[in-house]
């Protein structure tokens, strides 16, 4: 026998049925719960992948933007004799398309200390008119100026370290140095006390705890460089594609070097980041699975509890397609409300997760981010359309395939044998 043709695909009276069918009665309100499990399991699963992703996203972006702030894109060192031609060769690389600032640089640890407490430190020394060029500091001072830096004996120290020592902008601060004079008695440390003339903030609390910058000459008196620099720092126009940077600037320093880029120096940290990244987004995948698994059970009872609807609706000319998509729409709805729902907490969430995490943290009175632990000073959240997209597709693309099998099975359904065990 022909197959009715019945009406068109997703009718008005298919709509109608599925709605139906999601707004059990009191004797099949297990339906119903199964069916709200499923949509908050899908609903908080899309809403943790888009934060949790923006969260990593905003955590590696600010990283970059602070560790590539500070730190060259590359790192030129001396090879076979000492940088003692420094100007030249900055001058040279710097002139290269494409690079914005080649500064040279005098680095050291020291000890510094205050009448109130003690911290060890890194000594960068460089010149003024480079230190006003990297933003992340020349932007960001809270105490203190950098006019005259290069005249004075001046320091620029992070607000971490001037809260540890009790010190602020005017106050002096004393630097001792392992390897100090040499004297016939050995090598003897050196300790020298200098005036703090700005206090910076780049928001790494690593960063802002153990650097203290210094003019280059003093530096270089200081570290016994005389006429010597530790590095050149380089910073580019585009970090990204740093390899297209290595022969220019090799080709330009026109003496043995050797160079190691940000990659490299950061390979362990931003490595272990996409790690973690990855294996975030696959373990909370599975709550979008379990939720989608709960849209199957949920619909198998149902096309249980309706079979002798189904058969009514079968012998009333309705067709196994009509059928099919009447669980379709039932399973899918709740997919997608699901989805949506989710996609709109987790970005209401992301776009406020600083004051969410302030507010969290007032209310239970502990760090809840702890910038000694996480090295940033505030919660970021960057959400990528590519990625959120991908989890929105995805949580979709599960539901609609959670329904497949209970439809099919409903719209195979025979209405004689559904309507004799009746």
């Amino acid at each position: 026998m022909a197959e009715p043709s019945g009406t068109y695909a997703f009718a008005p009276f298919e709509w109608m049925l599925s709605l139906r069918y999601l707004r059990a009665r009191r004797k099949e309100g297990y339906i119903s719960v199964i069916a709200g499990f499923s949509f908050v399991g899908i609903m908080l699963g899309v809403a943790t992948l888009i934060i949790v992703m923006a969260v990593m996203n905003g955590f590696r972006q600010e990283l970059l933007t602070k560790i590539l702030g500070l730190n060259g894109h590359l790192l030129i060192q001396p090879l076979e004799s000492p940088l003692t031609d420094w100007e030249v060769v900055s001058d040279r690389v710097g002139k290269v398309p494409g690079i914005r600032l080649a500064a040279p640089i005098v680095e050291g640890q020291a000890l510094a200390s205050s009448p109130f407490n003690a911290s060890g430190v890194l000594v960068r020394g460089i010149r003024a008119g480079d230190l006003t060029k990297l933003t992340s500091i020349a932007k960001n001072i809270k105490q203190g100026t950098l006019d005259g830096f290069d005249q004075g004996q001046g320091l620029a120290i992070g607000s971490r370290l001037a809260e540890q020592l009790s010190v602020r902008a005017g106050d002096n601060l004393t630097l001792v140095a392992p390897r100090g004079a040499v004297t016939p008695m050995g090598t003897t440390p050196r300790i020298k006390a200098y005036k703090i003339a700005a206090v910076f903030e780049i928001g790494m609390s690593e960063y802002d705890a153990a650097f203290v910058f210094m003019p280059l000459p003093e530096a270089q008196a200081y570290f016994n460089r005389t006429g010597d620099v530790t590095a050149i720092e380089v910073y580019t126009d585009d970090p990204d594609h740093i390899d297209n940077f290595r022969k220019l600037v090799t080709n330009a320093a026109a003496r043995p070097i050797y160079m190691i880029d940000w990659r490299q120096r950061n390979a362990t940290f931003f490595n272990a980041l996409q790690v973690e990244r990855n294996v975030m987004f696959l373990i909370l995948t599975l709550i979008v699975l379990v939720a989608a698994l709960n849209i199957v059970s949920g619909l198998i009872m149902l096309v249980k509890d309706k079979g002798s609807d189904i058969a009514i609706l079968r012998t009333m000319g309705a067709t196994q397609g009509a059928i099919m998509r009447v669980f379709l729409i039932t399973g899918a709805s709740i997919g997608v409300f699901g989805t949506v729902v989710g996609f709109l907490l987790g970005t209401v969430i992301c776009l406020n997760i600083e004051s969410i995490r302030r507010f969290l943290s007032w209310a239970t009175n502990t760090e809840l981010f702890s910038p000694e632990l996480y090295f940033l000073s505030k919660l970021p959240a960057d959400m990528n359309l590519k990625e959120t997209t991908a989890v929105v597709v995805m949580a979709l693309g599960l539901s609609l395939l959670a329904t497949l099998y209970p439809s099919w099975r409903a719209a195979r359904l025979d209405p004689v044998d559904a309507l004799r065990y009746e």
